[in-house]
């Protein structure tokens, strides 16, 4: 039995010094709605799928959050039966912190959206305003745009000849994109965060060329009345000898200025032999291109801009260890720097990749107990003859966001943690089949259904792409929602109406961050001279 702590209790395990883990294990679009400011999302949906990463050591102090549905005290009987030892639920939900006098945030990635905010504030980060920059456009004045979000974010949406350099790129890419030293940079990204963060690691790394963040990025060039390009693939160019050297110069500068540590190989073998005391989390933060062609075997990839605008998504334990790797100790010094700045006890790996075994391809999660479930598999094609058949009904497991895209014809989706009341809604059938991406979450939710209907259960072996890959056809849409699409927060663009309205929201809420961390009191953010 997990025990129960009361606000207060909580409030000072926050600040006690130790390690903590505090998940709140809501859907994303619930606990974007409101949550605790270090609460690290984890659905008990898919807690299976990402505890390893995100809470390796099973010792780790573990607080889990939720609104006072129950999710927790289910959370809590699953992480001890996956070894967990050191579970606490908070007593009565969020509606209890609140009622405590505590604050409350909305929104998702709070901590770094918040400290973007932080650093604007007391750096003072130069930003420009889109008219002012159409203006700078028009009459042909020197002046570069780098996108500081991710290959697909980019190619969604970008400021007209915008090139796509993320976050941790920059400093790294920039001196073989920009050759003249009056140059004005402009950095940008969909709304603030990346933006300011950004320029001000142009700024932090000591380049010549004048900086600026665009205010409120792609937003605010939008709300201007510009038109946005679409589809777009520039991105910066590889790194030459000579922009590696400037750019290794302005990771030492950095590095100086921010404390920011190195250790050696036997260090980090230290650290990992004592990883059952002490939580460590060990990065590739190199280019998901990059890390695709070869990385060291087992490393996750954290791209450095992305682990800075989302640190939650891999490091859920406050006061854990992380160790960053890269090539060349560029972007791992930058993504140190921030880390080190919002708190974090980050170092850099000063040999970089040297003596890995590496492997290629993308990242994949250890799922817990995947091995241990009992699975009824369809193929693709005898799946397909049911349906034609009208003798099964499929089940999507997947996101909403995934299931709009395109799912298999007639499926149903559902959240798999709402299963109970969600499978009375579909249509009645002998054969329910569950499916998700790749299969693994509804391999997980096969056996939890079976205890709910009296239907044969199977999983479409392979999930959702062997089904495509099987030459078959997808469905666009939300249709046929058996569950209440709360699995994921939609961003301001994701909407059908109001998307101006929206958008100006997001801005004002992501201001409004400042302020309310120094209400909270519990935000571990530093300042550097």
């Amino acid at each position: 039995m997990a025990k129960r702590v009361a606000p207060a209790e909580l409030k000072a395990m926050l600040g006690d010094g130790d390690e903590l883990a505090l998940l709140d294990v809501r859907e994303e679009g619930a606990q974007s709605a409101s949550h605790l400011l270090y609460a690290a999302p984890l659905p008990l949906s898919r807690l299976e799928l990402q505890v390893n990463r995100l809470v390796p050591r099973k010792a780790t102090r573990i607080a889990l959050v939720d609104d006072g549905g129950g999710l927790a005290e289910r959370a809590a009987d699953r992480l001890m039966g996956l070894g967990y030892t050191d579970v606490s639920l908070l007593d009565g939900g969020i509606g209890s912190w609140q009622d405590a006098g505590y604050v409350l945030f909305s929104g998702v990635h709070v901590p770094s959206k918040a400290f973007g905010e932080f650093v604007e504030v007391n750096y003072d980060t130069p930003h420009i305003d889109a008219d002012t920059l159409k203006s700078k456009m028009d009459a042909g004045e020197k002046l570069v745009i780098l996108d500081s979000r991710p290959r697909d974010e980019y190619q969604a949406m970008n400021i007209p000849t915008g090139i796509d350099c993320p976050g941790a790129e920059l400093a790294y890419r920039v001196h073989d994109v920009v050759d003249d030293p009056d140059t004005l940079v402009v950095v940008n990204c969909a709304g603030r965060t990346r933006s300011i963060i950004g320029a001000q690691s142009l700024i932090n790394a000591g380049i010549t060329n004048p900086v600026m963040a665009l205010k409120n990025g792609t937003m605010g060039w939008h709300l201007s009345g510009y038109t946005l390009e679409r589809g777009q693939t520039r991105h910066a160019p590889d790194v030459s000898a000579k922009g590696l050297k400037a750019a290794q110069a302005c990771a030492a500068r950095v590095r100086e200025r921010f404390d920011v540590q190195t250790i050696d190989r036997s260090t980090l073998q230290r650290w990992q032999d004592g990883a059952d005391q002490r939580t460590l989390y060990v990065l590739d933060v190199r280019s998901p291109e990059e890390y695709a062609a070869g990385h060291p075997i087992g490393m996750p990839s954290a791209p450095g801009g992305q682990l800075v605008q989302e640190t939650e998504t891999w490091c859920a334990t406050l006061g854990a260890r992380i160790v960053l790797v890269d090539d060349n100790g560029v972007r791992a010094s930058m993504t140190a720097s921030w880390l080190v700045q919002m708190g974090w006890e980050a170092v850099v790996l000063e040999s970089g990749l040297d003596g890995f075994e590496m492997e290629a391809g993308p990242y994949r999660d250890a799922p817990a107990r995947i091995g241990d479930v009992a699975t009824n598999w369809v193929e693709a094609g005898q799946l397909a003859e049911w349906l034609a058949a009208g003798e099964a009904v499929v089940v999507d497991l997947g996101s909403s966001k995934e299931y709009d895209a395109g799912h298999i014809p007639s499926a149903w989706w559902a959240v798999r943690a709402r299963l109970a009341t969600a499978l009375p809604k579909l249509p009645s059938a002998a054969r329910l089949v569950f499916t998700s991406p790749d299969s693994l979450l509804a391999q997980l939710a096969a056996p939890e259904a079976s205890e709910l209907t009296d239907a044969d259960v199977l999983v479409l072996k392979g999930g959702t792409a062997a089904w495509q890959a099987a030459g078959h056809e997808l469905t666009a849409g939300l249709e046929n929602m058996a569950d209440e699409r709360d699995d994921v927060w939609l961003k301001p663009y994701d909407h059908d109406k109001s998307i101006e309205d929206r958008m100006r929201e997001y801005l004002t809420w992501e201001i409004d961050l400042v302020g309310e961390i120094e209400r909270d009191g519990d935000h571990r953010f530093r300042l550097f001279g």
